[in-house]
């Protein structure tokens, strides 16, 4: 198993490019299932979970062309006639579960197992399996599949007691096919979900509302070939910001979505960090001060994202004061806590709040990744601890970041993968 090995004490300078979203792609390739042609999808990012969602789809009968050189998948879901989605392939990825609604629109059948992926909390299926009946499935949970069956799906009226990303995806895509009108309360505001829209009516859906709460999809009798290009990656944006500030430097996020961003970019500049927009460019410069402690509270889009939530506690880890981080979103979202604090941070946890006291430097060490977020984390505080921070489990890493070494290094950064 691969480690990352990062020598911190670097400050970091330069422009990165910013990658497709992983967050807006895995629903959006799911959603080619829908479709009655060929549907290419630029701006793909080379990920793990892109390769097992492309798995995925051939799978179920799919054609997939995946030219990751040229960050280009196009799916040709005529060839499809499955519709059973193994433990094999979920087990890793929780997205896997967003076949579902598409598998029940189309061909009426869907067998999905139950979902694996980062273990920061539940999230529980039942939000998608309740919205999927009101449109008319008949679901069932058994010997840990998710097997659903219906007619034509029939538009209704969804209202989801939690806001779910996950589950609004899916009845979004299962409604386009739907007979009638559905209305989607409660629904998900993440760009990602806009992305998602904006791909199903490139397909020939019938969408309003998308980016709001309430969403309402007029049911089409099918959808059409499209092509459609992968929103910029809020959250690698975040983190490379983070890291430019961690590191009292100056990065420049180029081809990034700076309106997609404003609570991260709000706490960046509290932190002490000048911050220029120009079109989608993002400069930011701390000009090499140390960056001020700040106080988060995690909350659904257009909150502060609970994605970055651990990077923002690695920043108040070295910041001058003392940050409180509100975790409202995974009840098991701080396991990246005692690994921070093997780096030297002071951080007391009471229950779903961290308080982050900040010290003036971090030292190297042996540390472990407990999942996607948690892991860039520690690289983060490895580019300002005295010496090597070894980062094991970075299988995590290349689930969500594209070539984080690669692009790091490309700022200056002293940071290297090896083999285990």
């Amino acid at each position: 198993m691969d480690k990352i090995v990062v020598t911190g004490g670097v400050a970091l300078e330069g422009e990165v490019r910013i990658s497709g979203a992983k967050n807006a792609v895995l629903p959006i390739l799911c959603a080619t299932l829908l479709a009655d042609g060929p549907v290419e999808i630029g701006n793909v990012p080379d990920l793990h979970d892109v390769r097992t969602t492309a798995r995925l789809l051939r799978g179920l009968g799919a054609e997939v062309e995946h030219a990751a050189d040229a960050a280009v998948v196009r799916v040709d879901p005529r060839p499809a006639s499955g519709h059973v989605a193994p433990y094999e392939l979920v087990r890793t990825m929780r997205a896997s579960v967003l076949v579902l609604g598409p598998l029940l629109a189309r061909h009426g059948a869907a067998e999905v197992s139950l979902p694996g992926g980062c273990a920061i909390g539940s999230r529980p299926v039942d939000l998608h399996i309740r919205a999927l009946e009101t449109l008319g499935a008949e679901i069932t949970v058994e010997h840990g599949y998710i097997k659903a069956r219906a007619g034509r799906l029939r538009g209704g009226e969804v209202k989801f007691d939690m806001v779910s990303v996950g589950a609004t995806e899916n009845v979004l895509m299962a409604a386009t096919l739907a007979e009638g009108t559905t209305t989607i309360d409660n629904a998900a505001r993440e760009p990602e979900i806009v992305d998602l829209a904006a791909c199903l009516v490139a397909m020939g859906a019938r969408i309003e509302g998308a980016g709001t709460s309430r969403i309402v999809v007029h049911g089409v009798d099918a959808l059409h070939a499209a092509r459609h290009q992968v929103i910029a990656d809020r959250i690698e944006t975040g983190t490379f910001l983070v890291a430019g500030a961690i590191t009292r430097g100056r990065v420049v996020a180029t081809h990034a979505r700076p309106d997609t961003l404003d609570a991260v970019l709000a706490k960046l500049r509290e932190a002490g960090a000048d911050i220029e927009v120009d079109g989608d460019r993002i400069a930011l410069d701390m000009r090499g001060r140390r960056p001020r402690a700040v106080d988060i509270v995690t909350e659904p889009h257009p909150g502060f994202p609970t994605d970055m939530q651990a990077q923002l506690m690695a920043l108040d880890c070295i910041a001058e004061g003392t940050g409180t981080i509100d975790e409202r979103i995974f009840e098991n979202r701080f396991m990246h806590v005692n690994e921070l604090m093997r780096l030297g941070a002071h951080i007391d946890i009471d229950g779903h709040r961290a308080t982050v006291t900040g010290v003036e430097r971090l030292t190297g060490a042996p540390v472990m990744a407990t999942d996607l977020r948690a892991s860039a984390s520690l690289i983060l505080a490895g580019l300002v601890a005295e010496g090597e921070t070894t980062i094991d489990r970075i299988y995590h890493l290349d689930r969500g970041y594209e070539h984080i070494e690669r692009k790091l290094s490309g700022l200056g950064a002293r940071i290297r993968r090896i083999a285990a």
